[in-house]
């Protein structure tokens, strides 16, 4: 059975900084990504790695944000800095089966940026 589980998000001020965790299990994953929904908004791809370490971004959140991964551990890491408002959405994680091609979600984590 696939499992995500995320972890990292909360509140924080515009400029400031969090950082999303995203530990799978029960999968043998190729390409991880974190996609974020804003109310009323689809959701969007923010940023996506593949097992051999190519990432890509969104445009608006390159120079910002950085995604990691373990493949030790099966988890993807999401360094997000300068954070704006417009940043603001429910984080989720993604993790595409390498077997199947089936991508499985996680449970999503809220981020929040205001003053």
């Amino acid at each position: 059975q696939v499992q995500l589980v995320e972890s990292g998000g909360g509140l924080v001020q515009p400029g400031g900084s969090l950082r999303l965790s995203c530990a799978a299990s029960g999968i043998i994953i190729s390409v991880m990504g974190w996609y974020r929904q804003a109310p009323g908004k689809q959701r969007e791809l923010v940023a996506a790695i593949t097992s051999g370490g190519m990432t890509n971004y969104a445009d608006s959140v390159k120079g910002r944000f950085t995604i990691s991964r373990d493949n030790a551990k099966n988890t993807v890491y999401l360094q997000m800095n300068n954070l704006k408002p417009e940043d603001t959405a429910v984080y989720y994680c993604n993790a595409r089966s390498l077997v199947s091609g089936l991508g499985s979600w996680g449970q999503g984590t809220q981020v929040t940026v205001s003053s």
